[in-house]
């Protein structure tokens, strides 16, 4: 790994989709499209973003001993991603996402864990992945403990961590300690900081985040684009407007190509402008790793915007 690597600690799932012209209400039934299998999770979805836009990034998480298993490690490393430090578990199914995507390209997903339920705090203190480590990717799709574990290892050995509190859940004091960047969309914020992120200014989230040790976040907003806070200083990201096809794994793509840039030096403002258009272009894609471009597809697609 170069001195700009990244590492993603995190989930590995199959996304099972099906696509409908509108979601099922309590009890009813609605016909859906044919099912497709594509590699997803958070956290390969993370590393496959990043990977192909060229970043120097490894995996670390696991899988079952089975077809799922082989797809998801398959399509990382055509992405360019280094596998080594995906265990494969014997006797357990690899984690799987059911989505269902309507005719306006939002989504429902509900995950069954499977292997990534496996990874253990232990798996983390001894790995190898850490070394050469820039940036360390973390989201909440593994047990918290692990992520704690991870965070404190990447911490001290001089890595930034970048936590993606997604999917949201309460976390320890500790973690948000050993957090350097904090990504969150502005739900998860509200519920974070105990306030309506749309309705105060950026002074009293960023007040509300140094509160709880926060010192750089960035909050996405979907269509408004992000809010950037950086030791004290507060910035507007704006979106870049597309025709949402399929928004499945957008906030990944994010993720991803933030991690890249920061592993990059660039600041965080600069990080989350790149970010931002690559999950833009995501949202014009079906799937998730199966929408997200590599750097002369970005190049390309920015030039129009």
């Amino acid at each position: 790994m170069t001195d700009s690597g990244i590492l993603i600690v995190g989930s590995l799932n199959a996304d099972l989709v099906v696509r409908t012209d509108r979601f099922p209400g309590p009890g009813e039934t609605v016909r859906g499209s044919e099912l497709a299998t594509l590699p997803g999770g958070k956290g390969a979805n993370q590393a496959a973003a990043a990977a192909l836009l060229g970043g120097d990034v490894r995996m670390l998480g696991a899988v079952g001993a089975d077809a799922h298993g082989e797809l998801l490690t398959g399509s990382l490393r055509r992405a360019g991603a280094d596998v080594d430090g995906v265990r494969l578990i014997d006797g357990v199914a690899t984690g799987t996402a059911m989505i269902t995507v309507n005719a306006d390209g939002e989504n429902t997903i509900v995950v069954s864990p499977g292997a990534n339920d496996r990874l253990t705090a232990d798996d983390v203190r001894g790995s190898d992945e850490f070394s050469g480590c820039a940036v360390l990717g973390l989201c909440l799709e593994i047990d918290t403990s692990v992520v704690l574990a991870a965070s404190q290892r990447a911490g001290a050995d001089g890595a930034t961590v970048l936590l993606n509190l997604s999917p949201y859940a309460e976390v320890p004091e500790e973690l948000l300690a050993a957090t350097d960047v904090l990504l969150v969309n502005e739900h998860e914020a509200s519920t974070l900081l105990g306030v309506d992120v749309e309705s105060v200014d950026a002074a009293e989230v960023a007040s509300r985040l140094a509160g709880r040790g926060i010192r750089r976040a960035v909050v996405t907003r979907g269509s408004e684009g992000a809010l950037v806070f950086d030791d004290g200083e507060s910035a507007t990201v704006p979106a870049v407007p597309v025709t949402a096809v399929d928004t499945t794994g957008c906030g990944d793509a994010f993720m991803g190509a933030l991690a890249l840039r920061l592993a990059a030096g660039d600041a965080l403002v600069q990080a989350a402008a790149f970010a931002a258009a690559v999950g833009a272009y995501a949202a014009t894609g079906h799937g998730a790793q199966s929408s997200y471009p590599t750097l002369a597809a970005l190049e390309a697609f920015r030039a129009t915007r």
